[in-house]
């Protein structure tokens, strides 16, 4: 479910962006000829305290699902697992369109999670660290956009102007939420804090996989 700061959020992404389409077009009935179209700057990574970066590369798939192999390297340890998700569908959630669908994280052999489990704990400020995980095959998720083509600051905070190449979502996982973000182009992913109450839910959920 979306509350009220996940509404808020995506109806300022949307303000934005049409802010930015009235201006482009107001700019384009101005010319003769339109300039040729730049492409999206690629943004370097820059972490944050409340959030872990890691590394995605894309992996094949028979249908419309997207696939990544995320791997986060600290001090030593490298962590690896699989990220899916399934196309999105859009419905509106408090007259917001919202796109929404189904993802999973899968495990990979040979992951060494620990230090990407203790900078996981600290970003999202879990109390206790999962003393005894059972591991699982597949860890589902739902998840929903709250903004595309999105540029990321140094604080980790999202905005639609100027375009950039950040998908940021918020999953559900277990009893808790986290943000998924998602920057393809950059071959960058983090995951990052929604509410410290949920700390210790999502970093349980986590454990299962990485």
């Amino acid at each position: 479910m979306l509350d009220a700061e996940d509404v808020m959020r995506m109806r300022t992404f949307k303000r934005l962006a049409l802010h930015l389409a009235i201006g482009v077009c107001a700019t384009l009935l101005g010319c003769k000829h339109a300039p040729p179209k730049e492409s999206t700057p690629l943004e370097a990574y820059v972490p944050a305290a409340g959030a872990v970066g890691f590394d995605i590369f894309p992996l094949e798939s028979s249908d419309a699902t997207q696939n990544w192999l995320a791997t986060c390297t600290d001090d030593g340890g490298n962590a690896k697992f699989r990220i899916a998700l399934d196309q999105a569908t859009t419905s509106s959630v408090n007259g917001v369109p919202t796109p929404s669908g189904q993802g999973k994280f899968l495990p990979e052999f040979g992951s060494d999670s620990l230090k990407m489990l203790q900078s996981l704990q600290a970003a999202l400020q879990a109390k206790h660290m999962p003393k005894t995980v059972e591991r699982v095959e597949v860890l589902p998720f739902d998840y929903v956009i709250l903004g595309e083509s999105q540029t990321r600051s140094p604080d980790d905070k999202f905005r639609g102007t100027p375009a950039g190449n950040w998908t940021a979502m918020k999953i559900s996982l277990g009893k808790g939420e986290v943000f998924l973000n998602i920057n393809p182009t950059a071959h960058k992913a983090e995951f990052s804090i929604k509410d410290p109450a949920y700390g210790d839910a999502v970093l349980a959920e986590l454990a299962k996989v990485l």
